[in-house]
Parts: C-alpha cells; sequence; structure tokens
C-alpha cells in the first residue's frame, strides 16, 4: 500500500506561482512512476506531469504545461513536486498526486488551484 497526501493548492492570481507538494508513505520502494494530474469541474481528469523514478529521473509534460510547469522530487523526503509558474486562469483544476506500482496505482486526495484576479 501506497499513500500520497498533497498540499499547496490555493487561490493564485494570473502569472503567479503555486508549489503543490505530494508526500508519499507506505510501500514507497515500490513506486516507479509519479505524476500530478489536474481536473476542472465538468471535464475529464488529465495527466500535467510525471517523473520515471526507475529512468532516471525523466520528466514528461503535457503540452499545455510545458515550459512552465516542473516536477521534481527529493528522494529524501519521499515528497514529490510541481512547481507552477506562469499560471493562467485555465490552470484551476484540483490536483492530485499519482503513484505507479507494478502491481497497483495510488491516488491522493486532491488539492485545490484557483487562477483568478
Amino acid at each position: 500500500q501506497v499513500q500520497l497526501v498533497e498540499s499547496g493548492g490555493g487561490l493564485v492570481q494570473p502569472g503567479g506561482s503555486l508549489r503543490l507538494s505530494c508526500a508519499a508513505s507506505g510501500n514507497i520502494f515500490s513506486i516507479y512512476v509519479m505524476a500530478w494530474y489536474r481536473q476542472a469541474p465538468g471535464k475529464q481528469r488529465e495527466a500535467v506531469a510525471a517523473i520515471t523514478i526507475t529512468a532516471g529521473d525523466s520528466t514528461n509534460y503535457a503540452d499545455s504545461v510545458k515550459g512552465r510547469f516542473t516536477i521534481s522530487r527529493n528522494n529524501a523526503k519521499n515528497t514529490v513536486y510541481l512547481q507552477m509558474n506562469s499560471l493562467k486562469p485555465e490552470d484551476t483544476a484540483n490536483y492530485y498526486c499519482n503513484a505507479l506500482t507494478t502491481i497497483s496505482e495510488y491516488w491522493g486526495q486532491g488539492t485545490q488551484v484557483t487562477v483568478s484576479s
């Protein structure tokens, strides 16, 4: 079992920045990919960024956030971050942390990000 707890969401003005955190606990050594997803009201959940732990921390991003968002991790703290810069109103969503193991997939409870003036 893996437990994921997100934090760092909030209200920010367009052009502002936020950093989301996802703390993992439990059987963390079984995780090979961690990712951030988001879901806006009335829309499907979409992948935002991913980091592949078993591939030298290689990263992937959705086209809509490339150049603005950065995913990273702190191995010592078992935490993955999503640094979000140049935020736009269309980035408003509930952001979820996701962890993949060889046998299962885990989700955090989500943290709300609202970009509005």
